[in-house]
């Protein structure tokens, strides 16, 4: 599994981030600073299947997710680590927290949710049209889309670029499998069980996952704490600056309740 590395000589701990679906571990790469300030390691694999990461076979599901997450502590020698999931990434984020908690030492949950449910009737019409055509042709033929929807405004346009040619490097039928597993999910019930301390980010402009769908996970885990911050569902890329003040203000603080 390919790891991108941020802050490797960090000593404070360890941050593994978990990307978006057809992203890659660089996606992270705009909180960086975050790991300097704060003396955290980051690592930020290509899940399998995605970036340039391999799937290794055998079926798609996200407990494996979870699993290849768990493998990189693993590899890395890693006992607990601050998790950080992004849409995709937080669905196994939180796979991770309830299957193995004592690995996880604090969680953050950015723009995701415990059971995907479109609101309106554009959302429902935006997933039937991915589901087509990465169903009927390849998931490369709607990078276009995910990545207009995704970063919308012009400014957005290097974001846009690096996200549709990361989609184009999934592995179709692993990047399928884990659309219908995002939308049969419900973790919904499973949420009070987990015991990492919780920082829920919402994006204020989000349409893939409106807020009123993260809200859930910050109404029925423990503590959680919610966060509503301005821009999209790529918050972590085009917001990045009030993400990671909202972030490092969170890690801090239990860094330091951890002496």
């Amino acid at each position: 599994m390919h790891v991108q590395h941020f802050h490797p000589r960090g000593r404070r701990g360890t941050v593994l981030f978990l990307h978006g679906l057809g992203s890659a571990g660089e996606a992270w790469a705009g909180q960086a600073p975050v790991l300097r300030a704060l003396d955290l390691q980051g690592l930020a694999p290509d899940l399998p299947g995605f970036g340039r990461s391999p799937w290794p076979g055998g079926p798609v599901t996200l407990d494996r997710f979870a699993d290849f997450a768990r493998e990189v502590l693993d590899q890395h020698g890693v006992e607990r680590a601050h998790v950080v999931g992004i849409s995709f990434g937080g669905v196994v984020a939180q796979r991770l927290a309830l299957r193995a908690p004592e690995r996880v030492q604090t969680l953050t949950l950015v723009n995701t949710f415990a059971r995907l449910k479109p609101q309106t009737w554009r959302d429902w019409l935006y997933f039937l049209t991915r589901g087509a055509l990465a169903l009927l042709l390849s998931p490369r033929w709607q990078a276009s889309l995910v990545a207009k929807r995704i970063f919308p405004k012009p400014e957005h346009q290097t974001f846009r670029q690096i996200l549709a040619q990361h989609i184009r490097m999934a592995d179709p039928r692993v990047y399928r499998r884990v659309m219908w597993e995002l939308m049969r999910v419900d973790l919904t019930d499973e949420l009070p069980r987990i015991q990492a301390p919780t920082l829920v980010v919402m994006g204020q402009e989000d349409t893939t996952t409106p807020p009123q769908v993260q809200q859930i996970l910050a109404e029925r885990i423990p503590n959680a704490r919610a966060v509503l911050l301005p821009g999209g569902h790529g918050l972590i890329a085009d917001q990045a600056d009030a993400f990671n003040q909202t972030w490092q203000a969170f890690l801090q603080e239990h860094l330091e309740k951890a002496g």
